[in-house]
């Protein structure tokens, strides 16, 4: 970094001319001391020391041993592509009715999901992810918080949510499920009667539909049994940054990239939710398309 300043200087003083202000102003974000992208940190964060080329780990035989791992990945992946769609024979793929996408036996099947609450925004609710009875299900539990954090910006708070972890192919692809085959969410929940979204992800075509949702609403009954819930990706609806968008489209089933569960029903309280598996299914007795109205962008005048 320094060396680049003074080659820059030097350069100046042998031209005579004033071009190498207008290159320090270009450069100066990449020659700061602190990291190669923008310096900005949150209130109340310790600046970063360390340069980062010092950060960086130079272990030759971890580099192997993750080049290896991602071959690996690579090889099973070009083995199930040719095999089929989704790693299953095409008469399997074509035939399949039902599929469990996610189900709760194991900590390493928590492990693949992420629990996030308001704490993020300086709230003060609380959301916490365990194993049910006899590790049966996973239970989702904790207190809502709707207490405004006094920061002069943050107008509304109180919620929680559960979200899967996106698929990452070999070296850190993203990887996406195609539930095109499938028409309906299936779910085996046991609640407390509150009202929960679900929430469906998706590849998002240009940078700025990254806030992207699909969501639907998932009515818990309370009591001691548990229920089986049907979807249709017919019924979800689209909307950014919380609000719903007047362009409503159908899902875009072969470009699913996660699942998640919202609670934010402005109710101050504990919750619980717990889930059994999360399946697809395809319902032949459901022939409708999308549930809402759509309009034409270039109406003739």
């Amino acid at each position: 970094t320094n060396m680049t300043v003074m080659l820059l200087n030097g350069a100046s003083l042998r031209g005579g001319c004033c071009r190498h202000k207008t290159l320090l102003q270009l450069l100066g974000p990449l020659l700061s001391h602190s990291k190669l992208y923008s310096s900005y940190r949150r209130p109340g964060a310790e600046p970063e020391k360390k340069t980062l080329w010092k950060n960086a780990d130079f272990s030759f035989k971890k580099g192997f041993d993750v080049l290896k791992t991602q071959l690996g990945l690579l090889k099973e992946e070009t083995q199930n592509h040719l095999i089929g769609p989704e790693g299953h024979p095409l008469s399997q793929y074509l035939l399949e009715q039902t599929r469990v996408m996610w189900q709760f036996r194991s900590q390493e099947d928590l492990n693949k999901w992420i629990i996030s609450s308001d704490v993020e925004i300086g709230g003060k609710s609380e959301v916490y992810l365990k194993l049910g009875r006899n590790n049966q299900g996973a239970l989702l539990y904790g207190t809502l918080n709707t207490e405004v954090p006094r920061d002069g910006e943050t107008k509304y708070s109180g919620y929680c949510s559960m979200r899967a972890k996106p698929r990452l192919g070999s070296f850190r692809r993203k990887k996406y499920y195609d539930w095109s085959n499938f028409n309906s969410l299936y779910l085996r929940v046991r609640g407390d009667g509150r009202p929960w979204m679900v929430n469906i992800y998706t590849d998002p075509y240009f940078s700025h539909q990254k806030d992207d949702l699909y969501n639907y609403f998932m009515f818990t009954r309370g009591g001691p049994y548990w229920e089986e819930i049907k979807i249709p990706f017919s019924k979800f609806f689209l909307s950014s940054r919380g609000r719903i968008q007047d362009s409503q489209h159908p899902i875009w089933l072969d470009k699913i990239s996660t699942l998640g569960f919202t609670i934010g029903d402005k109710i101050d309280g504990p919750f619980q939710l717990e889930i059994d598996f999360i399946g697809l299914l395809n319902d032949r007795a459901h022939t409708e398309e999308f549930a809402y109205e759509v309009y034409d962008k270039n109406t003739p005048v």
